[in-house]
Parts: C-alpha cells; structure tokens; sequence
C-alpha cells in the first residue's frame, strides 16, 4: 500500500491515511541542512504521535491551525483534531500574521481546552501585539518547536523536540512523551525509539537506523546531554559543530549567550571557512534597536565571563531579520554563503 504526499494535498492525503486507503503519509523533510528526501510515516504512527500529545496536554481540544499542512507539525495538528473529532480554525493562505491569528483565535471555539502549534518566528510577532498575545493567553497550550527560543515566553509555552522522523514533537519540556524513548551516544548524539518512529526515508539513508535493546531506534544528527533534573536538553545538529583552532565549539550554545544579551532581539552562529583557524565563529544578531547595537569587541566582553575564549564570536553581522525556511528555522545554508562573501564588522 502507497504513502500519500502532503505536497499533493494535505487534507486528502490525511484522511486516507486514516481511513485506511493508503498505509499512510509521505512528509518532505525541512532540507535546513542538507537536500530534501520524503519521509514516510504510517497511519499507525500519526495515531501514536496524536495519542501521545493527547496524554501529555491533559485531552483533547480544539486546535487553531497555522503552520502548512504539507509539513508534519502543521499536518500532525490536522490530524490530532480529526482523531479528537474537535474543531479546527485556520488562520488562512498566505503570510502568518498577528491579525490573523487573533482573528482565528476568536472563531476558534471556547467551550473547552484550546491549543495551537507555532514556530518561533510566529510566536514572537504574536507576542509583538498585544491583541494577539491577549489572544495567545486564551489557549491551553501553545506547541513551540522547529527550533530554540531566543526570547522569555509565556506560562501556556510547550517547548517541543522532534522531527518529521518522529511524527512531529516527541520530546514536551524536556520529557518524552508517550512510549518515546530516548538515548544518547558518548558523542552526545540523540537516539529515539518509540510507537510514533516513522517507516522509513524515500530514497533510504545509509546508518539512518539502528536495532538495539530489541527495539528499532532513529538516529538523529541532534546533539543533546541531560539536565540536572533528568530532562533532555537539545544542543543543535552535529553537522553544525564548529572546529576552531582544534576546539570544538556548539554555535548553539553560543547563540543562547548572544540572545541574553539586552541589545540582541535573535542571534544565528555559523562556523565559516579561516585558513589558519580552520573555521570561525560569524554571529548574526537582529539587534532591538539599529541604534543601540554593540560592535563584536563589546560583544566580545560581554560573553567572556560566561564562555571559554574559543567560543566567542570572530565576527559579527547586524542583519534586519534571519534568512527562514518555510517551515520557520533558520536557514543556516544561507547564513553560511553570507558570511563567506560579506563585509564584517571585525575586532
């Protein structure tokens, strides 16, 4: 039995996968870092995932939707209503807007628990205005992923990791969800089992899985640790890993000291090609104000006391916004031909 792609319809492709017709769902995958392939997710797996963010919300509720459905978080939101038989309210075609969401807040009913799943680059214009945030105080929860949060959220925020792989988020503030299950290679790699786990790539990847302790795992290109408190804590993608001077430096890390910074509303860090450094740390900082933004020295000083030397950025870009992909992550690929060409504010 064949898989339906979102890209062909979205709204088609889900209810077949549902009512049996097809074995499920054929999801493009982000290409943020690599070329794009298709990930194929059963029917069975898009229960599972629904199921599991059914338990660890408290039920099921009415879902605002606005992000595209061709993509699994948005379509893991079109699922979730069907399974819960709730209502749906979408925000519309077009451009994400702080409008539309309140004006798809307010369709949305209100007679029990509300919930929606945003990006970051959404949830900050939402925040922006204040009719939206009011509207935003209105929901339950509010699923936030796709990547890291640069700024201070509300209490309704449900910081979420997954991928495609995975049926969307499997990770909820820091703890699986479901019958997730998560390891970690001695390099920090993230390995995830579970009911949610995908079938399998279209065209397969050579090491993308793995059987151990009688389960079949998903390797990710994620790095994580875990916290103090027993939760996960995604540090970024492997393959973004900075090499510097014989240093490793996760530009992750650096962009969550970047954005404690009071001048800085959203930072990117990418790893650029040196000659004598091998690569070096480029920050790109959307600063609040073009008036108030720190040159790369005051930068500099301000990150030493929390960050070993070789982590600080060699350079700094101010840009206006950050390069996004459709799905709203960062495109890092762009960042990175950037900083090969432009002309850098440098020590």
């Amino acid at each position: 039995m064949e898989y339906a792609r979102l890209t062909d319809g979205a709204a088609d492709a889900i209810a077949d996968a549902l009512a049996g017709k097809v074995r499920g769902v054929a999801a493009a995958t982000s290409g943020s870092t690599g070329e794009p392939s298709e990930v194929l997710v059963s029917a069975d797996a898009l229960r599972a995932s629904a199921r599991a963010t059914s338990e660890a919300l408290g039920g099921d509720g009415h879902w605002l939707l606005a992000l595209p459905t061709d993509r699994i978080a948005g379509a893991m939101v079109v699922v979730r209503s069907r399974l819960a038989g709730t209502a749906l309210t979408g925000v519309g075609v077009g451009s994400f807007t702080a409008e539309a969401f309140t004006a798809a807040a307010e369709r949305l009913p209100h007679d029990g628990p509300r919930f929606t799943s945003l990006v970051p680059t959404q949830l900050s214009r939402v925040l922006d205005a204040p009719d939206a945030a009011d509207a935003l105080a209105s929901f339950t929860a509010v699923l936030v992923g796709g990547a890291a949060l640069g700024f201070d959220a509300t209490s309704n925020i449900v910081r979420t990791y997954g991928l495609t792989e995975t049926a969307g988020g499997c990770v909820y503030d820091g703890a699986p969800i479901g019958d997730t299950a998560i390891r970690l290679r001695p390099d920090g790699r993230i390995l995830i089992a579970g009911s949610s786990l995908a079938d399998a790539y279209r065209p397969e990847r050579d090491g993308a899985w793995e059987t151990a302790d009688g389960r079949r795992w998903l390797v990710t290109s994620d790095l994580g640790q875990w916290a103090a408190d027993g939760r996960l804590t995604v540090l970024g993608r492997i393959d973004d890993v900075i090499t510097t001077g014989g240093f490793k430096v996760n530009p992750r890390a650096v962009e969550r000291a970047v954005d404690a910074q009071p001048w800085v509303k959203e930072s990117a860090v990418v790893g650029v090609p040196h000659p004598e450094w091998g690569e070096i740390v480029v920050a790109f900082v959307v600063a609040t104000s073009l008036k108030d933004k720190e040159r790369l020295s005051d930068l500099r000083r301000a990150l030493e006391p929390v960050m070993a030397r070789h982590e600080l950025p060699r350079e700094l870009v101010v840009v206006e916004s950050l390069p996004r992909l459709p799905t709203g992550k960062v495109d890092y690929r762009t960042l990175r031909s950037i900083a090969a060409n432009v002309e850098r504010d440098t020590p």
